[in-house]
Order: C-alpha cells, then structure tokens, then sequence
C-alpha cells in the first residue's frame, strides 16, 4: 500500500538537520525525495555524530532513509541549471540556506514558481526569511537558546543545559513537516504554491506553554527547575533500591488518591497539604521526599508491578539498552533494522510515526552513497543525455 504522501516529489537541498530531518519524515510518508548534494563530500551528516573506523555516520543512513542522491555543484551555472529543471517537476523544494542564497543563486520562489506555479518552497533557517537577524547563521542550539527552552533547562544555580539531542532542529522540522502538507492541502483550493517559512527560534518559542503571560500578568519567569515543573505534583523521577530511575505522573486527584493506597498511606489523600492539585505543588519538595523515601524501598521490576496494580502512570528512565529489549516497542515494531553497506553490517533505526491504519509508511531504502542516483534522476527529470553526463562529469559538475 502507498504511503500518504505518494505521487509527491520534494526537491532538498541543504545540510545537516534542520531540512534534511523533514525530507526524512515526508519520506516516511510515501514522497519521494530528490536529495541535492555537493560533488565533493557531500552532506556533512555523512560523517556527523558516532561514526565507524572509516568516518561513516551511524545517523546517515536514517535521516537519508528514502532519499535519492543526486552530485551537483550549485556553485556553477550549468548546475543550477539542472536543479531548475528538477524543481519544474517537482511538488516541493525544502531547503536550509542561510536567507539569501537562493535568491543569489537564481532559485529563490520567484525565481521557480513562474515555471512551476504549483510549487511549495519550505524554508528553514535559524531566524526565518524576514526580520532583522534574517540572513545571521544561526543553528538549532540558537533557536534553542533564543525561544527561550535553555532558560528553564538544567540546575537553578548553575549555567543553562542542553536536551542530549538536537531539540531545535528537530522541532523546526516538524513544523516545516505540517506546514508543507498544509500548504500542498490548501494547493488543492486554489492550484497555486505558496512559501512556507520555519525559523528554528520560532519553532522552540512555540513550546513554551504560558511563559509570556505568566510574565506579563503576575510577573512570574519560569526557570530551571531540573526534573519537575514547579506547581505539579507528584511528577518527578523517584529512585527505586536497584539503583534505577522511575517517572511517576501523578498530579491528577484520582491518580494521586491510587499512589496514597499503593503507598500503604491513604491518609496523605485527605492531608491538607496535599489533598488537592494547588497544595501539592505548594508542598512539592515534601511530597516527592515521601514518595522517594516509599519507591526507594523497591527494586524496579517489584515497583512497576505495583505501580501497573493500582493503574499509576509510569515509565522507567530508559537508556539505548532498554529501548533494544523491550516488549512494548517490539510489539510496535518501533525499531527496525536494516543493512547498511558503508557499515558492512545491520543496524537499528526508529521507525516511521505515526502509525496510519490503512495507508502504509516504508522505509524502502537506508542513506544512499553520494552521488548514487545522480545520472537517473538528471535523465528522467532534467532531460539530460549520457553525452552531456559526461560532459558534466568532467567539468566536475556533478
């Protein structure tokens, strides 16, 4: 069965994270995807992260999942050329260059819509197409710092922390993600393309819940907080006598009163100090050192046992390890796994979500080598002869 988005063909061009993690989701989705690369080195996630002897990343072969690899040297004429002529037959270009570049380059929207009137171009960029910072560099760990997440991450008397992954790159791919099938959506109405324009700051800043207001009407400013949100408890990580950490959610009335019978102290339920949801989190410090003083006397597996008894919203802090072996993600078939030949071996990747209970997502191919569909794709899209491919090839074109 064909993914949701079959029958769409979307033009990449760019590096690293933001961009290319959406061109993996809309190629989860059944689009086809036309990866533009420079002939020499190509995307710099080929060698990003964890990467084998030989410098070939273990991230590649997921966030280049479902992707043709096509050589071209944007820097010449002749291969600008060229991406015209796959963005004429194409339904989006996705691409991260700093504001600007494109318009240099001669591919900018005004530059490709006239040819392709039906064309979506999806920008990401660290502070989108306009504004004073538009053509600043600007990187997931900026949006990061700059939408205000980093303010409430990490210990209050210590510098701001970062997630262990790259938080404002993925979430501005997931906004370029709705916004593309959003605006392919609204193609159907009025048959014309449209720019939809992601800023990796943005992208972060729309998380942040009520910060704004909480400021503007109490004067209040969330901060670093580590592992709770101030005012909602019981929801922290507790310690269990293995020396493993557990995630209890509890803040509602009847999941806390189900967490006081679990505990042996039902009488906490009726305490005043904790018996509804706004005296918890006046007393949340004193709260999660009793459910500490409770969960540590267990070992895990004894723990959630008791915890799955009484109904109580859980979830052990799971490394890489326990990803691997457990049942929940098996029976989902969460992670799959493929070979993948730069690393002469099998290894797992996360699969597509969400699940679609009628059309099917795929993982139909893993990170291609660079270059590996350039002759296929100029010849079925750009018109381009074996003569003049090797034309091209030897000016270094492609």
């Amino acid at each position: 069965m064909p993914g949701p988005l079959s029958g769409i063909r979307v033009l990449e061009l760019g590096n690293f994270i933001a961009g290319p993690f959406a061109g993996q989701l809309l190629g989860d989705y059944g689009a086809e995807i036309v990866k533009i690369e420079s002939p020499i080195g190509g995307d710099p996630m080929r060698q990003w992260g964890k990467c084998d002897s030989q410098g070939n990343s273990y991230w590649w072969p997921s966030i280049a999942r479902n992707k043709k690899s096509v050589a071209i040297d944007l820097r010449d004429t002749r291969g600008r050329d060229l991406v015209r002529s796959i963005a004429e037959k194409s339904d989006v270009v996705l691409e991260n260059f700093t504001p600007g570049r494109l318009v240099e380059w001669g591919l900018s929207y005004e530059d490709l819509s006239p040819g392709n009137p039906g064309l979506v171009m999806t920008h990401v960029s660290g502070f989108g197409q306009t504004g004073p910072r538009s053509q600043d560099p600007g990187f997931g760990s900026i949006g990061e710092a700059m939408g205000g997440i980093r303010h409430t991450t990490g210990w209050p008397d210590r510098q701001s922390t970062r997630t262990g992954i790259s938080l404002g790159d993925a979430m501005a791919s997931l906004f370029a993600v709705i916004g593309t099938m959003a605006a392919l959506n609204e193609r159907h109405i009025s048959g014309l393309g449209q720019e939809v324009d992601v800023a990796i700051y943005e992208a972060v800043f729309a998380l942040m819940e009520s910060t704004m207001v909480d400021y503007e009407i109490d004067g209040y400013q969330r901060g670093r907080t580590v592992s709770v949100l101030p005012g909602v408890a019981p929801s922290n990580v507790y310690p269990t006598k293995d020396g493993s950490d557990i995630l209890i959610a509890g803040n509602s009335d009847s999941i806390f009163r189900r967490i006081c019978v679990a505990m042996g102290q039902e009488n906490l339920s009726t305490d005043e100090r904790f018996a509804e949801h706004l005296n918890r989190g006046k007393n949340q410090t004193e709260l999660d050192n009793l459910i500490s003083e409770w969960t540590v006397t267990f070992g895990i597996e004894a723990l959630e046992a008791l915890l799955d008894q009484h109904s109580i919203p859980y979830g052990r802090i799971y490394t890489a390890p326990d990803m691997l072996t457990d049942p929940h993600y098996a029976a989902r078939e969460m992670i799959r796994r493929f070979e993948v030949e730069t690393l002469g071996r099998k290894i797992p990747m996360a699969a597509p979500v969400p699940k679609f209970s009628r059309t099917e997502n795929k993982i139909e191919t893993v990170g291609p080598r660079l270059g590996q569909h350039t002759d296929w794709v100029l010849k079925e899209l750009a018109e381009i002869s074996d003569d003049e491919l090797a034309i091209l090839s030897s000016a270094g074109v492609i």
